[in-house]
């Protein structure tokens, strides 16, 4: 392919829901409210961490950080999805398709590192109590949450360069809900084995190793739990995980079924369900199984509320 053809697609239309084309206004609508209630409970959860000072503990900076992660998480996407909603011009810019899949890829890869880091507390809280407090410090704490958020950042540097330098000729729909590698990759006007190799390669190492890391770091938690002579004592200790390990089985189970495969051929429908289920449910839900129902989030909110009057 002669490098005069490479510019000749300068911009991608995003077909988004093609199968619901008679109700976009409320598709809008629904996907506007748990846009609204993602932003709202996240930002609830990272301010209330924030002031209260009874919060400032390790698991809860985890939990801050997570809320605020959210945050440019679901920008990356979900307001594009909005206007194509409303749009006929469903149009997004080469460079701000690529944009937007950094973003995506770097905040997700975050999550993924985060949330292994989360286990990692757990883990140390649980099996190790008497040594928690000289080993989870507050100044390990902050480094490990800066090398999560520069570990994701750097994450999906080489794959972002590789496809940049891709011809794309035509055709530009874009088979997805929001711009991604898989759909982009398979409108390349080159052969993208490379590049789908290299995805995968990436993918792995990132999503499998931390999943296993999680994965490692719960097991070594039942045993330690199944020793604890007491009932309470077992549901206790249970319990300050419960919430943690349904955020990574809803997280992880979307993405590894998306972005840890070989093939290039995938099932639109599918794809785009589980897009939904990692770029916009997960998000939504995580202040709610996350933080939301926990016992000192709910006296740390009440607290706040009281002391800004608004509650009495």
């Amino acid at each position: 392919m002669g490098t005069g053809n490479w510019s000749q697609v300068i911009e991608f239309i995003i077909l988004g829901f093609p199968h619901f084309q008679g109700v976009q206004i409320y598709l809008f609508f629904l996907l506007l409210s748990i846009y609204l209630t993602t932003i709202l409970g996240n930002l609830l959860i990272f301010l209330v961490v924030y002031l209260d000072s009874r919060l400032h503990t390790p698991m809860y900076r985890f939990v801050s950080i997570l809320s605020f992660l959210e945050l440019g998480y679901t920008a990356a996407t979900i307001p594009k999805m909005l206007a194509n909603l409303l749009s006929e011009k469903k149009t997004i810019s080469f460079s701000g398709c690529l944009l937007q899949i950094y973003f995506f890829h770097s905040l997700g890869a975050t999550e993924c590192y985060l949330l292994t880091a989360m286990a990692y507390d757990r883990y140390l809280a649980i099996c190790r109590p008497l040594h928690y407090p000289t080993l989870m410090t507050q100044s390990l704490c902050i480094k490990i949450a800066i090398g999560c958020w520069l570990g994701g950042l750097a994450g999906p540097v080489v794959e972002i360069s590789l496809v940049s330098r891709l011809p794309f000729c035509g055709p530009n729909h874009i088979q997805h809900i929001f711009c991604d590698f898989p759909p982009v990759l398979s409108l390349a006007c080159t052969d993208t084995s490379v590049n789908v190799l290299v995805d995968f390669i990436i993918n792995s190492c990132k999503i499998l190793a931390t999943f296993l890391l999680i994965l490692s770091s719960y097991l070594q938690i039942i045993r330690t739990v199944l020793k604890i002579p007491s009932a309470a004592g077992k549901k206790k200790a249970f319990s300050t995980c419960a919430s943690h390990l349904t955020v990574v089985l809803i997280f992880y189970g979307s993405i590894l079924f998306m972005y840890v495969r070989l093939k290039k051929s995938y099932s639109l429908d599918y794809d785009r369900a589980l897009a939904v289920v990692y770029s916009v449910i997960t998000p939504f839900l995580n202040p709610f199984i996350y933080s939301l129902r926990n016992k000192e989030i709910k006296e740390a909110l009440k607290r706040q509320l009281m002391r800004t009057g608004i509650l009495r």
